[in-house]
């Protein structure tokens, strides 16, 4: 016979297991990083940028957690409707599991989570999940093409170009049912299910495809514009080689070996980035590139720890009886 106390035990194990999970990431990593590098030396850099904009970085790459996790709650209005502070928490969640484990692993938890919290089939959860992924890939080229604009001469052209790279997403849904009624049947067995997840995870009107839209492209401004002012600050050079840095530095996240907490990858994607647009090549410049990019991965694992903290402090205030 199960005594009462054990029972209660388990069930509040049970109910704040994604809490417990995300402050174990947290710990984690914070004694990796004093491991490795020391958080004393580290934080001194920072002294270049000042507290202050460190602190207005951090707070808009935040922010930017609310603007994905409110794209979400548009996507299923159903299911999620008036609980978006468990939404969010969710989403948090999801977001350190891919920072923290290698090989994309973390992606598979959404879908998960999304049936367990808020009973969508796991069908419709991952089928949402690669548009809304197609839709990141998207809008993270259209901010860091910002970078390549500004290095251009005719800049005329290379914005007009810029703009109709921006909105050829809403193009595609426009022209979405020819486009799969012309694909359908002529595509390889694994391909025709892949097209067919895609055509069912994309918003059923057009309302709903452009407010998805938008909040991926306030996403991704935010912070590609985030990361590119914090790179420049930590003194990359030119303009154009820090967008491309932070272009690198996030898609290198959505690499096959992507390493746990993204260390080595990370910084290596900005530095690659940076240098694909315009940086220097020399070892001087190298590494200060290096350097520059430890610090900008590090904003980017903070930014990921405050989210997650605020949702836990948020989901328990939200739990609390009135």
């Amino acid at each position: 016979m199960t005594s009462a106390p054990n029972s209660s035990r388990r069930s509040w194990l049970s109910r704040h297991a994604m809490s417990l999970l995300a402050l174990a990431c947290l710990v984690a990593y914070a004694a990796f990083v004093e491991w490795q590098w020391g958080w004393g030396r580290l934080l001194l850099q920072w002294s270049r940028v000042g507290a202050g904009t460190a602190v207005a970085a951090l707070s808009l790459l935040t922010a930017t957690y609310f603007v994905r996790a409110q794209r979400i709650y548009d996507y299923f209005p159903a299911e999620t409707s008036g609980r978006f502070l468990q939404l969010f928490r969710l989403t948090q969640v999801h977001n350190l599991l891919n920072i923290m484990l290698p090989f994309r692993a973390g992606e598979t938890s959404f879908p998960l989570l999304m049936r367990s919290q808020f009973a969508v089939p796991l069908t419709r959860a991952t089928a949402a999940l690669l548009v809304m992924r197609l839709l990141d890939l998207h809008a993270l080229c259209a901010a860091a093409g910002v970078g390549l604009v500004l290095g251009t001469r005719n800049t005329t052209v290379a914005w007009l170009a810029w703009s109709a790279f921006l909105v050829s997403p809403l193009v595609f849904f426009a022209a979405k049912g020819p486009i799969f009624r012309h694909l359908n049947g002529t595509l390889p067995q694994k391909l025709e299910k892949l097209l067919e997840e895609v055509e069912a995870g994309v918003p059923a009107n057009a309302a709903g495809f452009v407010r998805a839209w938008a909040f991926t492209v306030l996403n991704w401004a935010v912070k590609v514009i985030v990361l590119a002012w914090v790179l420049a600050l930590l003194g990359v050079t030119p303009l154009s080689a820090t967008f491309g840095g932070a272009l690198g530095g996030e898609l290198s996240s959505v690499l096959p070996l992507h390493a746990p907490g993204g260390v080595g990858t990370y910084p290596a994607g900005i530095t690659a980035g940076a240098v694909a647009f315009g940086a220097g090549r020399d070892r001087a410049a190298v590494a200060l590139m290096a350097e520059a990019a430890i610090n900008a991965h590090l904003l980017i694992v903070a930014s990921a720890c405050v989210g997650t903290a605020l949702s836990i402090v948020l989901s328990w205030f939200s739990a609390k009886p009135r």
